[in-house]
């Protein structure tokens, strides 16, 4: 989601300003007002590192913070003070992107700013949940606790990215092999058959020509070929990050047999286990729900939230709403209302979490087994009609030979 620069007026007369992550600008309004203040100005704030970080090379994954926090955790934890820790990273963190961001949080801090708010100028590198957590941390004193509960939290949060990635990759791997497969028939095998065909005098079927259509195109005019394949890529690449689309990708994650179980899973370990390390920090409900609806990478689950978040202000429970929602699995209104119940929403949340995190393992094996078989028929479908494309001027000159 964007970043915005928003300027107001607080209620005492003063001049208020700060950055703010949000769907849209609206949403940036309604969180000045709801904290009792005037907007002024509201701005996206357009961050040239923030585009390279997306980059392939140099960017920070989950596993660099994770190792950032348990680091940091470790040296906290035995006396050395936030300054040395940062000057001990600094030196040491393998990710050169992330030991550059670490060099300018220590300056930052020597000058004389939080450890928080040195994070928060590097939004683009050091996620919205850690920044909001290590300020929990520096003012109630515990940012050693909260450093080690981060470090959990994005430990487990990299196992799950890494089950999914693990899973992904032999339907990649087929796709990659099925692509080159049909490059080589195309480009090499394809003009052989056709001029023997050719030189017979063959009459040539529909299908064989279309596929020789596209044969000449990628071998007498490959650049265009490419250069239609790069823009496409680059296209879908934008369209994709549009809110209809993502809002149409997300519920489509829903709709499919193979993957809903997965995705409905992976959702509730995120949202459970995230939502329990920030209430056992002390974060209140309402500002909790607000930051976990902006990491569950979900565009129909983070609107769910944020209107239970809108209900629970209004004094309902938090189990009927995300009841609600008709996203996350029964199991969990039940358990959060057990826990609502208890006073141990924030004990029973990881329970539950961990419960899940066992369930995604087992549901993502159970589909990449389903996706094999799948993906095998679909490259022997495509293989197969290219071959008999190529077959079938041979089988035409066969049936009319006496």
């Amino acid at each position: 989601m964007p970043t915005y620069k928003y300027k107001g007026i607080s209620k005492t007369g003063e001049k208020i300003e700060g950055t703010y992550t949000a769907r849209d600008k609206q949403a940036v309004i309604r969180m000045i007002r709801e904290n009792q203040n005037i907007p002024i100005k509201v701005e996206e704030v357009i961050e040239g590192s923030k585009k390279i970080s997306l980059g392939l090379f140099g960017k920070v994954k989950i596993k660099d913070i994770a190792i950032f926090c348990r680091q940091f955790y470790t040296m906290l934890n035995a006396g050395v003070t936030i300054i040395n820790c940062l000057d001990i990273l600094r030196l040491q963190t393998e990710n050169k992107r992330l030991r550059k961001v670490i060099g300018e949080v220590h300056e930052e801090v020597q000058k004389g700013f939080s450890f928080s708010e040195s994070l928060r100028k590097h939004r683009e590198v050091f996620p919205d949940l850690l920044i909001n957590m290590a300020q929990t941390g520096e003012v109630s004193g515990t940012l050693d606790v909260i450093m080690g509960r981060m470090a959990i939290h994005y430990e487990k949060e990299n196992n799950i990215r890494n089950k999914v990635q693990g899973a992904m990759m032999y339907p990649i791997i087929l796709s990659v092999i099925s692509i080159i497969i049909v490059i080589f028939l195309l480009t090499v095998v394809m003009p052989i058959f056709l001029n023997m065909f050719i030189r017979n005098g063959a009459q040539l079927p529909l299908p064989t020509r279309i596929l020789l259509f596209i044969s000449n195109i990628m071998t007498t005019y490959w650049y265009i070929f490419v250069t239609f394949v790069i823009l496409s890529l680059y296209g879908i690449q934008k369209i994709v990050k549009t809110d209809k689309v993502k809002f149409l990708i997300d519920h489509i994650k829903f709709r499919i047999p193979v993957v809903k179980g997965t995705a409905q899973k992976v959702i509730t370990s995120r949202f459970t286990r995230t939502l329990s390390t920030l209430l056992s920090s002390g974060i209140p409900l309402m500002e909790a729900l607000d930051i976990v609806s902006r990491v569950v990478d979900n565009v129909i689950v983070e609107k769910g939230i944020l209107r239970a978040k809108e209900e629970v202000r209004k004094g309902a429970d938090l189990a009927t709403p995300i009841k609600e929602i008709g996203v996350f699995p029964p199991m969990l209104d039940s358990m959060i209302r057990i826990g609502e119940e208890s006073g141990t929403l924030d004990d029973i949340l990881d329970k539950t979490a961990n419960f899940y995190d066992e369930e995604v393992e087992a549901s993502i094996g159970k589909m990449t087994k389903l996706m094999e078989p799948l993906m095998i028929v679909v490259m022997s479908f495509i293989v197969g009609a290219i071959v008999t494309a190529m077959l079938m001027p041979m089988l035409d000159m066969m049936s009319t030979m006496p």
